[in-house]
């Protein structure tokens, strides 16, 4: 901790010591507010620097009943001209929700911590107490994050949305795309469970006749914005099993360690002690995953999306490899079931998981689902 404030420290004195009395043209320049949709993407595109990176940067948010008054203006041009003030010339100024808070955004700061974040609250409120009038100050709200926020054990929480504003803020046109795609899910997982239903019943014997323990294996899963979820597949495994050999396995595929592939090159668990002849079977067709049908009906998962994490496998993740859980909801299959499977390593999943992100629609999805049913019978890099 002695290490982290001495180097972060003299960055906050430095962007600070300038004072408001070096105010200059160039300052006054910058006494200006970008708009909401403008000030979002800039905060997307410093996500993007840090996750390549590693620097952090800080979000200010700037919080007033009375932005949206007649007294409104004076207060925002007071704020602005004490920040322009008082900030580095790379530190942007907008609506972080338009009209309702205004978002400072302080790039590449280095190395920083909770110490860090309370100084910069505390010098960025005393500027701003001494350019706007006390009543309007007593109404107002500051509050400082850093991304990313490598001190806190994000694990088995909720991911800190704050900085996500474009994901979780949908347009029109993205959210007619969310609907219909919840509507395929639904009538799609019907359909699905009507259709396997024999074979559901058939698999559910098995399992049962095989092997000691329920049908069904309730799991633990990272889902969108990292909420946590219970994952149903049929069991392929003994009860009271060493999970610590696939964790050693997930730190070794997400480190990008050649020793997790197999003679061919498939990146897999090889003769895990741990799966049942049956199970051998069900995970190399896929078949196990039926019961997650349920998960779709339930909205925790959708038809099409990546595979959601285990706990322990997401606390290992780097910050852009979280971009797969936060961008979409998780699915039944996906681009990587139909194009990879343990033929790719990790970093190759996240990549194809964000392909789709990015270009995801109702006739991608269906072309998707189409090519599963051919993936599932080949079990080609099934694990």
């Amino acid at each position: 901790m002695a290490t982290q404030k001495s180097t972060a420290m003299p960055w906050v004195e430095n962007v600070f010591n300038k004072g408001i009395s070096t105010k200059s043209s160039e300052t006054v320049l910058r006494a200006v507010v970008l708009e909401g949709a403008a000030f979002v993407q800039m905060l997307r595109f410093e996500r993007r620097r840090t996750e390549r990176s590693g620097r952090q940067f800080m979000l200010v948010l700037l919080n007033s009943k009375e932005f949206g008054t007649k007294l409104g203006s004076r207060l925002i041009n007071g704020i602005a001209k004490a920040i322009g003030s008082n900030t580095r010339e790379t530190d942007v100024l907008g609506w972080y929700e338009q009209d309702l808070t205004l978002g400072l955004l302080m790039t590449e700061i280095g190395l920083a911590d909770a110490t860090t974040v309370e100084t910069v609250s505390q010098k960025i409120s005393d500027a701003v107490r001494n350019a706007v009038s006390p009543a309007s100050f007593d109404r107002l709200k500051v509050t400082a994050r850093l991304f990313p926020q490598i001190s806190e054990k994000q694990v088995c929480a909720k991911e800190n949305l704050t900085f996500y504003p474009d994901l979780t803020r949908c347009p029109a046109a993205k959210k007619q795309t969310l609907v219909t795609k919840g509507v395929m899910d639904v009538i799609g997982s019907i359909i699905a469970l009507i259709l396997f239903l024999p074979a559901i019943v058939i698999i559910a014997l098995l399992v049962k006749l095989t092997s000691k323990g329920p049908i069904i294996f309730c799991q633990t899963r990272v889902g969108q914005y990292g909420k946590e979820f219970c994952f149903l597949k049929f069991r392929t495994m003994y009860v009271d099993n060493d999970s610590r050999i696939h964790q050693n396995y997930v730190s070794d595929l997400i480190a990008g360690k050649d020793d997790v592939r197999d003679a061919k090159g498939i990146y897999k668990l090889v003769d895990d002690p741990r799966i049942t002849p049956v199970g051998r079977f069900l995970r190399r067709t896929s078949l196990d995953e039926l019961p997650q049908f349920v998960n779709i009906l339930r909205c925790d998962m959708s038809l099409v999306g990546p595979r959601p994490p285990l706990p322990y496998e997401y606390e290992r993740y780097q910050i852009w490899h979280k971009r797969r859980v936060l961008e979409l909801k998780p699915g039944l299959t996906g681009l990587w079931q139909v194009e990879g499977r343990s033929r790719t390593n990790f970093n190759e999943m996240v990549r194809m998981d964000l392909r789709y992100a990015k270009a995801r629609s109702f006739w991608v999805d269906c072309k998707i689902l189409l090519q599963t049913p051919a993936a599932m019978v080949s079990g080609r890099g099934a694990c």
